[in-house]
């Protein structure tokens, strides 16, 4: 089953990248903020409760379709590209099996633990 959502993940970054390819940037702006949902991370520093709230509030799925259809419906690109993006990222992080995180743990999310098994 782990296999199977795995590239159930990969097809939808795949899809984030035919959205995107509909939009009028160029593609070096998807991979120049690709990584930016991980400023998240930045989060723990304060402590595990922060940071996955963090952390969860940038890879959250319905948070991107959210930018994404607002975008759609003002007719603005750039609100469309955040939540590409966004969507985009947190696919690509649970193809490795980084979900949301729970407050307790950074290795601990909803995919299971992450790290050494």
């Amino acid at each position: 089953m782990k296999n199977t959502l795995k590239v159930e993940e990969l097809m939808m970054f795949i899809l984030s990248l035919i959205f995107f390819n509909q939009l009028s940037f160029d593609w070096w702006w998807y991979l120049a903020l690709f990584l930016l949902p991980d400023v998240s991370f930045l989060g723990y520093l304060i402590n595990t409760k922060t940071g996955a709230l963090c952390y969860n509030i940038l890879h959250h799925k319905g948070i991107a379709i959210v930018f994404w259809l607002v975008g759609f419906y003002l007719q603005d690109q750039t609100l469309q590209l955040v939540g590409i993006v966004l969507f985009g990222h947190a696919s690509f992080d649970r193809v490795f099996g980084y979900g949301l995180k729970y407050f307790d743990s950074f290795n601990n999310t909803h995919l299971g633990k992450v790290g050494n098994k």
